[in-house]
């Protein structure tokens, strides 16, 4: 059964006009076929067609169930995007699959990129939840400036990785269930000094990812699959 991606009001789903495209014209469903619909807030739904449009396809509900999220944690990867933005449209669909609650993106002193096409990377993750068949859509935040993101942030256990030679604690030092977790992985010419500073000065922890010297994708990656390793 083909999975899609919309908007559920009561027993009724309405897909967007890239869902309803793929959903009519690639995949040439028509009125009363039955598919399953996700809203990325929880919701799964299996439905038939009532309306096949190409705009806007509209499903009449037969059965619908509330998800519970799985995961025991609330994790957020603040990250600077990369030059090429296969590389972090990568990293969004392999997190998602992973499990990921927040992604933001940080404009920082190194970095090459300042702009980043959100309706894009929200397309890449909606894709990425169907594949994986969850229920959850991670929020996607715009492109901020890193020193006003790490002011205003608030989450349990507040991390940075960064690539200065100093002590560190492992990831895996940091484990617990039941905490939120913001981790800020920084350009491909690493966070500067004064950045460190600042997250340190807002209580924010240096921490190791390991021994090898990782790509900014390949942290934030590294970062979803730990957790989500050692705490489930």
């Amino acid at each position: 059964m083909n999975t899609f991606f919309g908007i559920i009001q009561n027993n009724v789903a309405i897909l967007n006009e890239d869902e309803s495209l793929h959903c009519v014209k690639v995949l040439r469903h028509k009125v009363g076929d039955i598919i399953q619909v996700i809203d990325g807030k929880g919701i799964r739904a299996i439905g038939k067609i009532e309306a096949a449009h190409a705009k806007q396809c509209a499903v009449s509900l037969t059965e619908k169930e509330v998800v519970k999220k799985t995961r025991n944690y609330y994790l957020h990867v603040a990250i600077a995007p990369t030059k090429n933005m296969d590389r972090i449209e990568w990293f969004t669909e392999k997190a998602t699959e992973i499990g990921i609650d927040e992604i933001s993106f940080l404009k920082c002193k190194n970095s090459e990129r300042t702009v980043v096409k959100i309706d894009r990377i929200i397309k890449v993750a909606e894709s990425a939840l169907k594949q994986s068949q969850q229920a959850f859509l991670p929020k996607i935040n715009e492109v901020g400036e890193y020193k006003e993101f790490i002011k205003r942030n608030t989450s349990d256990i507040k991390l940075i990785a960064h690539c200065e030679k100093e002590t560190k604690k492992h990831l895996k030092q940091f484990i617990a269930p039941n905490k939120s977790y913001t981790i800020l992985i920084g350009p491909e010419g690493d966070f500067n000094s004064q950045e460190i500073k600042d997250a340190l000065d807002l209580n924010f922890i240096p921490t190791s990812l390991g021994t090898s010297r990782l790509r900014t994708e390949t942290a934030g990656l590294f970062a979803c699959n730990a957790l989500a390793v050692l705490i489930d």
